[in-house]
């Protein structure tokens, strides 16, 4: 099988290009080659921006493909130009989107069925608006890069994966490295609400194995997390067990730290308290063939990554992670004093 990856430098590219290595699959990458090194060995390499014909026309010249897997999809306009480029030479179209296309995200429960962002196949970077907790400029677009693809593509040749929230090795936003530095800090940590509450990220590599899988089984479009098995408590008692941390877990409750004005799902990253923002279903991915592993073992590869002494590419949202020592210290001292 002869797969052409749309990025393939960092992250879900990276994952999905070893995984189709260690598969014997033959693959090729297009990217910049701005960030991430060198392809591995065994790759055909071609350097590249989605965003200039004549590198498209370049691209297109060099196939064909069974499959391309599309990491790094963001303006529907380019989603649009790379698609009618690839469309005579590529066999089926896997676009990796979000669950973020949801209306209801992350305020409703969802399924494959619920309702999508509007967005033309043709729109700019900027199109739609940002809500608080609703849409987002990056929900919209991405809805618009889905309707790119399938346009051109059709509904037999286009499968279209949305991920929920991604962790594991190499992860560039940096939300399971915040929580893991932070047990490894130790002392009294401020963790957010119910320990009890039940939270779905899936592994990279998961997703990696899934979008090479589906490029074999019928089209469609799939939502992609965990089960929803875990909590935020197992996760951060995770986190303390490979750290091997003796951090003191104080939950505050989720109406508190919204009275102290903590930033959800960044200051204390992944805590959201919406009904939707962890119930999304993919049972339809399940039942199509993907398969998550414990998430102890994403948070136990998390940790021996980061000391692995790779150096790791910070994505522009890193810099809103997190909160602060001082800041955490006073809502602590506000939570004890109630």
């Amino acid at each position: 099988m002869r797969v052409l990856v749309l990025g393939g430098s960092w992250f879900l590219g990276r994952a999905v290009v070893e995984t189709a290595l260690d598969r014997g699959l033959e693959v090729t990458t297009f990217r910049r080659g701005l960030s991430g090194g060198a392809d591995p060995d065994g790759v055909r390499g071609i350097r590249g921006d989605r965003t200039n014909p004549a590198n498209l026309e370049r691209l297109a010249s060099a196939g064909p493909w069974d499959a391309v897997v599309d990491t790094t999809g963001y303006v529907p306009r380019d989603a649009l130009a790379v698609a009618r480029a690839l469309e005579p030479v590529v066999e089926r179209y896997v676009f990796v989107s979000t669950v973020s296309v949801y209306r209801g995200w992350p305020v409703e429960p969802l399924t494959e069925a619920s309702p999508v962002l509007e967005c033309p196949p043709d729109a700019g970077p900027h199109y739609g608006y940002d809500g608080d907790p609703g849409p987002s400029v990056y929900g919209f677009t991405k809805a618009g890069c889905e309707r790119a693809v399938s346009t051109v593509f059709g509904p037999e040749r286009t499968t279209v994966l949305r991920p929920g929230v991604i962790l594991g090795p190499r992860e560039y936003v940096g939300r399971l490295p915040w929580w893991l530095r932070r047990l490894e800090r130790g002392g009294q940590v401020l963790a957010p609400g119910d320990p009890d509450r039940a939270i779905q990220p899936v592994d990279v590599r998961d997703v990696a194995v899934f979008a090479l899988h589906s490029a074999t089984v019928r089209a469609g479009t799939f939502n992609v997390t965990g089960p929803g098995v875990d909590t935020f408590g197992s996760l951060l008692a995770e986190c303390a067990a490979v750290t091997e941390s003796d951090a003191e877990l104080v939950w505050a409750a989720d109406d508190f730290l919204v009275e102290q004005g903590i930033r959800q799902w960044t200051e204390l990253p992944l805590w959201r308290t919406y009904a939707g923002a962890w119930d999304v279903d993919a049972s339809g991915a399940r039942a199509a063939g993907l398969v998550t592993r414990p998430l102890a073992e994403t948070v136990a590869d998390t940790w021996k990554w980061m000391h692995s002494g790779e150096e790791g590419i910070q994505h522009e949202r890193a810099a809103e992670l997190g909160i602060t020592p001082q800041r955490e210290a006073e809502v602590l001292a506000a939570w004890h004093a109630r």
